[in-house]
C-alpha cells in the first residue's frame, strides 16, 4: 500500500506531549493555556467531524516564537496545529493526535502597504475585514471575500476564495510571497513582490492550499486592487435551478465581467428572508455584482437583463446605492446562520464541489434531485460564477439513521464533480473531512503529495492526519 493511501490512525506521544506542555507553560507564561475551555474551542470548527482538542494552546506574536515553539516540538516530535480564527469546515485544526496549537490571532499587524505597487505585507493573524478597514483611505482593497472574517494566513494556508473569485480569483492569485517555518524551525521567505519570477520552484504556490501541514505561514504578501470607480449590484429571480445556471453560464460564456455572480435556492431565500429581513421571492435567485465605471456598470447590468429574460429569469433589480448593496450581500454572508433556523435544533453540515461551468446545470440538477428523493432538507447556494456551490444539510446528528444518509449524501455528490471533470472541494480544502476523496481526484499524484509531506515533515508534527495519511 502506497504512503498516499495509508489509513493508519495518527500515533500519539504521551511522554513527548508531557515534557512540552511544561515548556511551554514556562516559557511563555500567561499566553500559554491548556484550560479545558480554550482547548476545546481549537480543536472546534463549524463541522460535525468530533472535536478533537489539542494539549495546550500557544498564543504566539511573532515568527521568531513561532519558530521556537516549532523547535520544542520537533526535538520531542510533538504535532502542532496551526489556528487562524477557526472558521474552517473540514476539521482543519482538530489535533487527532493531540500536541500544541499555535494561534496566530495575535499577530495581526499590517506591516507595509506599497500602494504604488498595489501589494501589502501582514502578519497571518490580519482578518480580511481589519485589512480592508486599514486600506480604506488609500483607495485600495482587497477582494479575496470567503465570508466569514477569515484570517489572512489561514485563507492563505487553505487556498480560500469566495464571492468575488469569478473576477478576481482565489488565494492562490493574491499571494505574492510568504514567510513560513518550516518543521524543523527553519524560517523561509518565498517568493517577491515581482509580478513575476521564473527563479527556481515556486515554494509559495507550494504553501498556500498546504493546510498547514508543509508549513506555518506568519506572513503573507497579497496584491490588492484599485477601488471601482462604480459598484452595480441586484437580484433576478428564476422560475427553477436549471433556468438559474443556464443564465449564469450564458453570461461567463459571453464573457461579461461580472464581479460576483451567486445562487439561493429557495429554501436559502426563505430563510434568509426571515433571518436578514427581506421580501424577495421564495424562487431560486442570483445575486449579483458589477465593478468599473458608471457608464460600465450600467451597460453590463442591462445586458445580464437581457440574458436572463432570454433564460427565462424575471426581472433584474438592480441598485448602486452602496447601503442596498451592503444589506443584500450581508444577507449573502448570512446564509448559514439564516438556514439553521429552518430546522431548529439541527446540525447544519456544509460541503461543497466544483466543476466545469459547462457541467454546472446538471451538476446542480442532479444534487437537488438527490436532495428531494432522500428527504432531506438542504439548502443550496453557491459561487457560480465559476462552477463552486455548497449544500448546507440541517440533520439531527443524533439520529443514526439520518446521519447515514447525509454521509451517503454527501459521498455521492463528491464523487457527482469528479466524474464531472471537477473536484471535491473548490474552496473548503481537505483537511479530515475530504481525504477519501483525492485518491479518485488525484490518482497517482496523491503519492507525490504524500512524498513532499514526507520530505519536509520526515516526522509528521505539522497538522497530522489531514489530506494525506503518513504512517
Amino acid at each position: 500500500m502506497s504512503l498516499a493511501t495509508l489509513q493508519a490512525p495518527v500515533n500519539r506521544n504521551d511522554s513527548g506531549i508531557e515534557l512540552v506542555v511544561k515548556i511551554l507553560a514556562q516559557r511563555f507564561g500567561e499566553r500559554f493555556s491548556s484550560a479545558a475551555a480554550v482547548r476545546q474551542q481549537h480543536g472546534h470548527t463549524t463541522t460535525w467531524l468530533p472535536n478533537q482538542a489539542p494539549d495546550g494552546v500557544v498564543f504566539a506574536h511573532s515568527t521568531e516564537e513561532v519558530a521556537t515553539v516549532v523547535g520544542i516540538c520537533a526535538e520531542h516530535r510533538v504535532p502542532i496545529i496551526p489556528f487562524g480564527t477557526g472558521s474552517s469546515l473540514e476539521g482543519h485544526v482538530n489535533a487527532p493526535a493531540g500536541g500544541i496549537s499555535i494561534d496566530l490571532s495575535q499577530m495581526n499587524s499590517v506591516i507595509k502597504v506599497n500602494a504604488e505597487d498595489l501589494d501589502c505585507v501582514v502578519q497571518a493573524g490580519v482578518t480580511r475585514k481589519q485589512l480592508n478597514e486599514y486600506l480604506r483611505d488609500t483607495g485600495l482593497f482587497f477582494p479575496i471575500d470567503p465570508g466569514a472574517d477569515a484570517s489572512l494566513g489561514g485563507m492563505a494556508a487553505t487556498r480560500a476564495s469566495g464571492t468575488n473569485a469569478v473576477r478576481y480569483g482565489t488565494m492562490k492569485d493574491a499571494v505574492l510571497a510568504l514567510t513560513a517555518v518550516m518543521a524543523d524551525g527553519r524560517v523561509i521567505h518565498t517568493g517577491g513582490r515581482a509580478r513575476k519570477s521564473a527563479a527556481g520552484y515556486d515554494l509559495t504556490r507550494l504553501l498556500v492550499g498546504s493546510e498547514g501541514t508543509l508549513g506555518i505561514i506568519t506572513e503573507v504578501t497579497l496584491r490588492l486592487h484599485g477601488i471601482p470607480e462604480a459598484v452595480s449590484g441586484g437580484v433576478c429571480p428564476f422560475p427553477d435551478l436549471e433556468t438559474a445556471c443556464n443564465a449564469v453560464i450564458m453570461t461567463i460564456q459571453c464573457g461579461l465581467p461580472v464581479a460576483r455572480i451567486e445562487i439561493l435556492d429557495s429554501h436559502q431565500i426563505r430563510a434568509s428572508n426571515a433571518y436578514s429581513k427581506l421580501e424577495l421571492a421564495e424562487t431560486p435567485t442570483l445575486f449579483l455584482e458589477f465593478h468599473g465605471t458608471e457608464n460600465g456598470v450600467r451597460e453590463q447590468s442591462e445586458m445580464f437583463s437581457e440574458i436572463a429574460r432570454e433564460c427565462g429569469g424575471g426581472e433584474f433589480v438592480w441598485a448602486t446605492r452602496a447601503e442596498d448593496r451592503t444589506r443584500l450581500w450581508a444577507a449573502r454572508h448570512d446564509a448559514y446562520w439564516a438556514a439553521l433556523g429552518l430546522r431548529p435544533g439541527c446540525k447544519g453540515v456544509s460541503t461543497d464541489v466544483c466543476v466545469p461551468i459547462s457541467r454546472l446545470a446538471e451538476c446542480i440538477g442532479e444534487t437537488y434531485r438527490d436532495i428531494e428523493e432522500h428527504g432531506l432538507l438542504a439548502p443550496l447556494v453557491g459561487h457560480v460564477g465559476d462552477g463552486n456551490f455548497h449544500v448546507l444539510v440541517l440533520v439531527d446528528v443524533d439520529n443514526p439513521q439520518e446521519v447515514a444518509v447525509t454521509e451517503a449524501f454527501i459521498e455521492r455528490l463528491n464523487w457527482r464533480a469528479i466524474e464531472m471533470g471537477g473536484t471535491c472541494t473548490g474552496e473548503h480544502g481537505v483537511g479530515q473531512g475530504k481525504m477519501k476523496y483525492l485518491a479518485r481526484e488525484h490518482g497517482a499524484g496523491l503519492d507525490v503529495m504524500a512524498a513532499i509531506k514526507t520530505a519536509l515533515d520526515p516526522d509528521n508534527i505539522l497538522n497530522p492526519g489531514k489530506i494525506v495519511r503518513i504512517d
